[in-house]
Formats: C-alpha cells, sequence, structure tokens
C-alpha cells in the first residue's frame, strides 16, 4: 500500500477531475460502491447514514442510495444546513429525497433525540461528516453528533478517514469518531500510521475509486506499506549447487560484562536468518561464555588487533553496538569499523548512542549503513525530542539518513526503514514482542540478509518484515513472545514466505 499526505491525495484527485476530465460524480460513485463492497450485506439490514454538506457527506448519501436499493432499512441525516453544498453532494442528496427515503435534519439539541434513537436501533452507524477537508477543529454540533455516535453506536464505518481526523497529521480536530471501520480511498493516509491512530481508524481498508496510475505517479512520493506478496518477491531462493561461501560471511560485533545475551543474540539472528558463516568479536572476559553458548557461531576477542581487523576486511556485513555500552571503546571500534570495511555495516544499541555528537565518523565511511534506533536513540542523535519525533517519524528519518547517506530503520509501530529517499513502512510485529532482546535479533537478520548480497535497503526492510511476521506467527499461541523464540522461528518463516 502506497502511503501519501492529504495534500497529496487532493492534488491527485484536481488532476484527475481537472486535467484527466473525470467528473468528481464519477469517483464519488466509485467510492461509494467500494463502501458497499465492505459491508457484511448478508447479516445486516438497519443503517444509519451520517452526512453533512460537503463531498464526504455526498459520498454517504450515494451510500445510502445503494442500501435501499439493496432492501435496506436506511435512516439518513443532514448535519446543518442545505446551503453551500457541493455540487456533487447535492446531487444525491436531491435523489434520496426523490426516492423518499427517511431523511432528517441535525440543527440543534432537540433533533438529537431522533439522532440517538436512530443510532442505537441501527447495526451500522456509516460516517459521512466529515471528510480530509477538514482545517479546523470541530465545534457546537457536530462535536454533539460525534460524542453521540462514539457513546451509543454498535458499529461505525468512516468514510475515508474517520471525521475529526487530520489524514496528513493523525492529530485529532477537537474531537474524533472512533470507527470499528475506515475505508479509505486509492492511498493510505500518512495519519493513520501515527501512534494510537487505530483507535479511532479501527481497521484500515484501501479502496481504489477509479483514479489512473499516471495521476497517483504524477504527484506521490516514494513511501510504502510492506505486504506479504511483496516480500515474497524480492526473498531469493537458493541455487542447489551454491555452498556456505556463497551465503556470505557476518562478523558481529557485541556484548560486554553483563550483557552476554545481547551479544549471543545478535550472532544466533544472523545465523537462523541464512547468514554462511557467522563471527561474534566480543571481549576477552566474555569470550568464555559466548563460545560455549553458539554452537554454529566462531569467536574471536576485541583485543586481538590483527584478527579483529582481519575479520573486518573479510565480512560481507558486520552488526556492531549491542550489549557493548556507550564509552570511548564502542566509539573507537565504531570509528575503526567504518574506516576498514567496505561493504555493509548495521549499527544499533549502544554503537548509536556513542555517535551523539560524533556523527562526523559517518562521513569518511567506505561503506553501506544501517542505523537502527528506537525513539529514544534517535533523539539522543538528532537533538529532537522524543514527542516530535514520534508525530513526524517519516521525516525525521528520511532527512537523517538523506543528510548522513545511510539507511534508517526507526523502530517502533509501524517501523519506518528509509535511505533518504524511499520510505518502507513495516507493518508486522505487535505488543506481544515488547520484551529485550528484540532489536539485538533484527540486528543480526539485517546482518544476515545484507551479507546474503541484499541490497542493504533491501535487507533492512525484509529483515524488519520477517522480524515481526515471525513474532505474529508465534503470538497466535503465545501470550508474550521472546527474542529466543524468534530465533527458533526465523527459518520456519522464512520458508514460508518463500512459497
Amino acid at each position: 500500500m502506497r502511503i501519501a499526505s492529504i495534500e497529496i491525495c487532493r492534488d491527485i484527485d484536481n488532476y484527475a477531475i481537472g486535467e484527466l476530465k473525470i467528473p468528481s460524480i464519477v469517483l464519488m460513485e466509485n467510492a461509494a460502491l467500494r463502501v458497499i463492497k465492505n459491508i457484511d450485506l448478508k447479516n445486516l439490514d438497519n443503517f444509519c447514514v451520517i452526512c453533512t454538506k460537503g463531498n464526504n457527506g455526498g459520498d454517504g448519501f450515494a451510500i445510502a442510495r445503494h442500501l435501499y436499493n439493496l432492501n435496506k432499512k436506511v435512516h439518513v441525516f443532514l448535519v446543518g444546513k442545505e446551503e453551500g453544498m457541493s455540487e456533487e453532494c447535492r446531487v444525491n442528496y436531491n435523489i434520496l429525497k426523490n426516492l423518499n427515503i427517511s431523511l432528517d435534519r441535525v440543527n440543534s439539541l432537540k433533533d438529537m433525540v431522533q439522532l440517538r434513537k436512530s443510532i442505537v436501533e441501527s447495526q451500522v452507524i456509516i460516517d459521512g461528516i466529515f471528510g480530509t477537508g477538514l482545517s479546523r477543529n470541530i465545534q457546537g454540533i457536530q462535536d454533539s453528533v460525534i460524542s453521540l455516535i462514539n457513546e451509543n453506536s454498535n458499529y461505525t464505518i468512516s468514510i475515508d478517514v474517520p471525521s475529526g481526523f487530520n489524514g496528513s497529521t493523525g492529530e485529532i480536530m477537537g474531537n474524533c469518531i472512533r470507527a470499528d471501520k475506515t475505508v479509505t480511498f486509492q492511498l493510505y493516509k500518512s495519519g493513520f500510521l501515527r501512534y494510537g491512530s487505530d483507535v479511532f481508524t479501527g481497521e484500515v481498508v484501501v479502496e481504489n475509486i477509479g483514479i489512473p496510475e499516471l495521476a497517483v505517479k504524477k504527484f506521490i512520493d516514494p513511501e510504502f506499506i510492506m505486504d506479504v506478496d511483496f516480500v515474497k518477491q524480492k526473498l531469493k531462493v537458493r541455487n542447489k549447487l551454491s555452498y556456505k561461501g556463497d551465503y556470505g560471511r557476518v562478523l558481529v560485533i557485541a556484548g560486554s560484562r553483563g550483557f552476554t545475551g545481547a551479544a549471543y543474540i545478535c550472532a544466533e539472528g544472523a545465523v537462523r536468518s541464512g547468514a554462511g558463516l557467522v563471527t561474534l568479536g566480543c571481549y576477552k572476559d566474555i569470550q568464555p561464555i559466548l563460545s560455549s553458548k553458539l554452537i554454529e557461531g566462531m569467536t574471536i576477542a576485541l583485543e586481538d588487533d590483527l584478527k579483529l581487523e582481519e575479520a573486518i576486511e573479510k565480512s560481507d556485513a558486520v552488526a556492531i553496538g549491542p550489549g557493548m555500552g556507550a564509552n570511548d571503546s564502542t566509539l573507537n571500534l565504531i570509528d575503526k569499523v567504518l574506516n576498514i570495511s567496505k561493504k555493509n555495516v548495521i549499527i544499533d544499541a549502544d554503537g548509536i548512542n556513542v555517535l551523539r555528537e560524533n556523527l562526523h565518523i559517518l562521513k569518511n565511511k567506505k561503506c553501506q549503513v544501517v542505523l537502527t534506533p528506537h525513539l529514544g536513540e534517535m533523539s539522543r542523535i538528532t537533538g529532537f525530542d522524543v514527542e516530535y519525533i514520534r508525530k513526524n517519524r517519516i521525516k525525521v528519518a528520511r532527512d537523517f539518513a538523506a543528510e548522513n547517506e545511510v539507511v534508517v530503520l526507526l523502530k517502533g509501530y509501524n517501523t519506518v526503514i528509509t535511505d533518504g529517499n524511499v520510505v518502507a513502512v513495516n507493518p508486522t510485529g505487535n505488543a506481544s514482542m515488547a520484551s529485550g532482546g528484540m532489536g539485538d535479533c533484527l540486528t543480526g537478520i539485517i546482518a544476515s540478509f545484507a551479507a546474503q548480497k541484499y541490497y542493504i535497503f533491501e535487507a533492512a526492510y525484509i529483515a524488519a518484515f520477517i522480524h515481526g511476521y515471525s513474532g505474529e506467527k508465534l503470538s497466535r499461541h503465545m501470550f508474550c513472545v521472546n527474542a529466543s523464540h524468534i530465533l527458533e522461528q526465523l527459518p520456519f518463516s522464512i520458508k514460508e514466505l518463500m512459497r
């Protein structure tokens, strides 16, 4: 699914209508039919459609007509006055009047008694109050109507965006419908990516309303949400004549006293996702512990400069940072890796933390780099506060990636992955995965795919998808999913996606 702001969606609509000469009423009719498609018509018979005088209301009036034609019981309400109705909205409104469909107006609190009765008696409420054109906070009678719907509706479907929801930013404009399902048109709205937006949107379905692809491509930014089919197309089938050398060498530099788990999980993440050879570089005092735990992986001591430099040079991907501590030793190792490696480097955890006020060391790198920060780490290296980043995740990640010529994987709900130009959003994963070690595991998977000769940006977004996909599969039968569970599931998930 491709992502766009409301401003871009408006430009696309205007081009389709103004330049391609597609009548707006045709797009409105298509929109209505797409909403009808997403209603359980076999089991639902009683509907309340609530509209205002704009095009979102016009969609609602057209939906009411189709429900009437399907012999459903429909009660329609116009919130506010007829004056100022859009031309297309008036066409569909007049059709309802000509059909003598039950149609009432809501202009005062007194009128809301009948509205409440209809909402309570209806199986589904269709929200056609405000669409994407809302530019001010909701007040007055519209505010009261939205509260009435939220308090009394059995099931609410919103048209394009929930009324009161800013489709570009995800902000609430004073009050907002809490929909069970939102049927949005043509493109996934960028505001839906904001933390907590699902409370208002419910399930989001994207429907094509007949706008030609050339109109979409003319305005859209390269932003998309991944799905299973997309990732399946990216995964490479192994040649039957291949051997371990074909699937890359991964060097993991991680761990410190008290944090051996991070190093182990990261290294195993690389092993379990298909890297040909995995070596863990760690400090001497923890090397015996990790050597005994890693069955398929090798270990070297970070204090052995010659072996370490040789390992960096030979590796197709280096993962560095998990469990190392935010100290000068970690910073020096990051600097060494970036100066020696000519391939792929994935920097995570304390490897990111030490870049605070040291971003200049990224400028002279000879390799491709992925940074995998969570919100707190992103705040440290950008100087933006966490709340600002939370509200502007795509912009912050993209700007940082472009400025520093790196790939950024900004972790969290709907993880954002960007190379500074293209943005991929990962929808997989859930709250069952909220536990220590998950980020270390993901870092190892990214390194593995980078070593297997995937383009570095692809390696990052494929790894994020598979990591979350594995967690989702496990959470069907488990209350909490830990990193060790993901490690066990990884090869099965990858095989399933490759079918």
